[in-house]
């Protein structure tokens, strides 16, 4: 008896029973689609963090000032000014880990254009920062140090600001806004970012020159910094260091002593993003192993069901013992049929799962992100378990003895 021998028998005796033989996989099936979807949605969630987080800004850290405290209630940070335009100098100058450094300062206003109208966040910023935010242009092009200093009234517009105001896919590039009967001519609309973490739309902004912000939206605080200093670092791993240095710079600027309390505070977004990639990852991880316990559940009905085709099949196996089959040979039949349930509902799990994930993918608004090695594990796994789980029913058959076998009735 060869390979080419057992399969077709194998298969014959489980068509049958097509109906046992399917419920009988269904553990498998489930088991192997629980895994595969679990991990590809997890990988979906994490590719979701990862895109919203740069769409913040790579390697991304914010200064904000310190807090105020008045008849025990705290402001909070950022409610008193305690950065200075000598702070952001020192960061850029004296901090190895961080690329660059800009000031940002932000208010509500509402920008008119013939009879359109449209409120939103406008932002004074240096022009660094478009460099930490890692945006570019759609149209048009970027304010420079230049125009910085010289106050100029110019002013760039995210996506949804520009569609509002001048229609969707127009072109405002040197048309004119006002904004508090002040006139700005659009320099440039930027690219589109989408949403934040927490739902808002990046793109529903408009950025001024900081100096012109000041002069002209909402004065300045002298030589404090009237909003956040946006720092990047040169690379993801430089991150911690750059806040390090950062900390050290300003307590010494600031005169600090060792027991003194910061009077500013950083926020690491590069850390936050990890700590959502590492939970993302652990509830992944707890999925797949309640959906491996289902194959392992799967497993338990193949060997159910095995014994009880063993008993229904007694007198078969006597028969065949009787004409001249080998134990191995009855162990070897019964083997096929465990193994070809478990392959075949491996198989049907893994495209099952690919399905679900991608459905899923696409109503949460994620990306689909399969992973053939977890998809090719699924099913190796699914096999091992229709083979440990098939190999005491084939035995048992495998023992019997034929004229034992021969007077079951």
């Amino acid at each position: 008896m060869n390979v080419a021998n057992v399969l077709p028998i194998a298969f014959a005796a489980l068509w049958r029973n097509k109906t046992r033989s399917f419920l009988t996989m269904l553990g498998i099936i489930i088991g192997v689609a629980s895994v595969i979807s679990m991990v590809a949605v997890g990988e979906g969630a994490k590719a979701r963090v990862s895109a919203v987080f740069s769409g913040m800004g790579t390697n991304l850290l914010i200064v904000l000032s310190g807090s105020t405290s008045s008849g025990g209630v705290m402001g909070g940070f950022g409610s008193m000014p305690t950065l200075t335009w000598d702070d952001l100098r020192a960061i850029r100058a004296q901090a190895p880990a961080v690329r660059a450094a800009a000031a940002q300062q932000t208010t509500r206003a509402t920008l008119m254009v013939d009879d359109a109208n449209w409120t939103t966040s406008v932002g004074g910023v240096t022009p660094e920062f478009f460099e930490i935010r890692d945006w570019q242009t759609l149209k048009g092009s970027l304010f420079g140090e230049t125009d910085d200093q010289t106050g100029s009234k110019l002013i760039v517009l995210g996506a949804t600001v520009a569609g509002r105001l001048f229609g969707p896919g127009s072109d405002p590039v040197g048309r004119t806004i006002r904004i508090r009967a002040v006139p700005f001519v659009v320099l440039g609309v930027l690219e589109r970012k989408g949403q934040s973490p927490m739902g808002s739309d990046y793109d529903d902004v408009a950025y001024i020159p900081m100096r012109t912000f000041q002069n002209q939206i909402q004065g300045g605080l002298q030589k404090f910094i009237a909003g956040i200093i946006m720092v990047s670092a040169v690379t993801s791993a430089d991150t911690k260091r750059a806040q390090t240095e950062i900390t050290g710079i300003l307590r010494d600027r600031h005169h600090l002593g060792t027991m003194d309390d910061d009077d500013f505070n950083i926020r690491n977004l590069t850390e936050i993003a990890n700590a959502q990639q590492q939970g993302t990852k652990a509830l992944t991880s707890l999925l797949a192993a309640i959906a491996i316990v289902s194959l392992v559940v799967g497993g338990i009905g193949i060997m159910n069901i095995m014994l009880v085709s063993v008993t229904e099949r007694t007198r078969e196996i006597g028969v065949r013992m009787a004409v001249g089959a080998k134990p191995w040979h009855v162990l070897a039949q019964f083997m096929a049929e465990a193994l070809t349930l478990s392959m075949i509902g491996g198989m049907i799990g893994v495209v099952l799962g690919s399905s679900l994930a991608k459905l899923a993918a696409s109503k949460l608004g994620w990306s689909y992100v399969p992973r053939l090695d977890t998809a090719v594990l699924a099913f190796a796994f699914s096999a091992m378990v229709g083979f440990v789980f098939g190999l005491y029913p084939a035995r048992k058959a495998a023992r019997l003895d034929p004229i034992d076998a021969l007077r079951f009735e």
